[in-house]
């Protein structure tokens, strides 16, 4: 059993390493990182670099590594939040990196597997990098989130709200901007993209949810 957490100590180290890991990207790509943060309001930087998007890019990585640091640690606030304790063992929050990760990415090659089964490769591809620009998005939204709930204000239910709904809409962005750019294809395939969207948009989430709800 690893040690236990009882100071801000270990939140602080935490904040600190996505925000060098946002630091390390926007350093690399700075143009492409600036078009990147204003994603929610211009499609600029979809249309450009989905074409010029390749399996491993070390951009998305990078952004995706903050992804994940950023919600583990803010499914940590929330879980100590609810438990009622303020000291947690650390296991759990590596348990959450490497659990939001996997589903993430088992996820992502399963879509693409679809694609490649369904031949429709290079709108799953599109589609995908969309999706993903703005899941990453999600992890800058949240340092800030992150920082407030550790260190400016004690943590409240309706501010835990407020946090959820803002990454909702996020989410709902993303997906409305996804399909509208599809909207075309969906049409002539409607039946299908309702499979998928509870297959694998709607179920997954579905099923986190009963897990631990039985816990």
């Amino acid at each position: 059993m690893l040690r236990e957490v009882i100071s801000n100590d270990f939140y602080t180290i935490i904040i600190v390493l996505g925000l060098v890991i946002v630091a390390v990207a926007k350093l690399t790509s700075p143009k492409r990182f600036d078009d990147f943060v204003s994603v929610l309001v211009n499609s600029k930087y979809l249309k450009v670099y989905a074409r010029e998007q390749k399996f491993l890019d070390k951009f998305d990585a990078l952004l995706f590594a903050n992804l994940v640091i950023s919600m583990s640690l803010f499914s940590f606030i929330v879980y100590r939040f609810f438990m009622n304790t303020k000291i947690v063992p650390v296991d759990i929050m590596v348990k959450l990196s490497v659990g939001i990760c996997l589903f993430i990415l088992i996820k992502v090659l399963i879509e693409r597997l679809i694609g490649s089964l369904l031949e429709i490769d290079d709108i799953i591809d599109q589609y995908l990098f969309q999706k993903i620009s703005y899941k990453n998005y999600l992890g800058i939204v949240l340092i800030p989130i992150n920082t407030f709930l550790l260190f400016s204000f004690k943590p409240s239910l309706p501010f835990f709200y407020v946090s959820v709904i803002l990454l909702i809409i996020v989410v709902l962005i993303g997906l409305f901007t996804s399909f509208k750019a599809h909207q075309s294809f969906i049409k002539h395939n409607f039946f299908y993209f309702i499979l998928y969207l509870c297959a694998l948009e709607i179920a997954p989430y579905i099923i986190l949810y009963k897990v631990f709800i039985s816990k």
